[in-house]
C-alpha cells in the first residue's frame, strides 16, 4: 500500500514538474519589459506580494487555489484573498466547480494578460489627474509653515489658527513653493510622454 501511495505522490510532482516546465519556457518568452509592466500594475492595484501569483499563473490555465498556494508555499486563506485582489482588479479570472467527493467549491485561475495595458494607462490617468489638481491647488493657493516644519497650512486654515503653529506654538510664515510646482511640472511632463 505504502509503494502505490509513493508511486502516485511520484507521478503527481512528475506531472507539476512538466507543467511548470512548459509554464517556465512561455514564462522566459514574455520580455523583461512586460514583466516590469505587470509587476507595476499588480504592485500599484493590489500588492507587492501578489506579483508573484500573477507570474505564477503565467502560462497556465485554469489552475486551482490550492495549487496555487502550495506551490507558492502560501497559506490558502492568504492566497485566496490576494487572487480575490487580483479578480476585483480584472487582472485574473476563474471559475468555480463543485467538488464531487467533498462538495466543496474550488476555483480554478487563469491571469488575463490583455487587461494588464488598459490597468496600465488606467494608473497613469488617475496618477496625472491627482498631480495635475495638486498643481492647481499649489498654483492657487499660498502656504504657511512654522520653521520647525511642523505642519503646512494654506492661508484660510493658518488664519484659523492666527498663524501660530497648533503642534509648537511658533509664528508661521509664508512658505515659497517654486521648487514643488517644478517638481510637480516636471512629474506631470514624465508621465505624458
Amino acid at each position: 500500500m505504502a509503494k502505490q501511495k509513493n508511486t502516485k505522490k511520484q507521478k503527481k510532482s512528475k506531472t507539476n514538474l512538466d507543467g511548470s516546465a512548459k509554464s517556465q519556457a512561455k514564462f522566459s518568452k514574455i520580455s523583461n519589459e512586460k514583466k516590469e509592466a505587470i509587476g507595476n500594475v499588480v504592485r500599484e492595484l493590489v500588492a507587492e506580494e501578489a506579483i508573484q501569483i500573477v507570474l505564477y499563473l503565467i502560462g497556465k490555465t485554469k489552475v486551482s487555489e490550492f495549487t496555487v498556494a502550495n506551490d507558492l508555499d502560501m497559506e490558502i486563506h492568504k492566497a485566496r484573498n490576494l487572487l480575490y485582489r487580483l479578480y476585483e482588479q480584472n487582472i485574473l479570472s476563474f471559475i468555480r466547480k463543485k467538488d464531487k467527493i467533498k462538495g466543496w467549491y474550488i476555483c480554478y485561475w487563469d491571469f488575463n494578460e490583455k487587461s494588464i495595458p488598459f490597468l496600465s494607462i488606467k494608473i497613469k490617468q488617475q496618477k496625472l489627474a491627482k498631480l495635475q489638481d495638486r498643481l492647481e491647488k499649489e498654483s492657487n493657493s499660498t502656504f504657511y509653515m512654522c520653521k520647525s516644519a511642523c505642519t503646512r497650512m494654506d492661508f484660510e486654515r493658518a488664519m484659523e489658527f492666527n498663524f501660530k503653529c497648533p503642534e509648537c506654538g511658533e509664528l508661521m510664515d509664508e512658505q515659497n513653493n517654486a521648487r514643488t510646482l517644478e517638481f510637480l511640472k516636471e512629474k506631470i511632463k514624465e508621465l505624458k510622454k
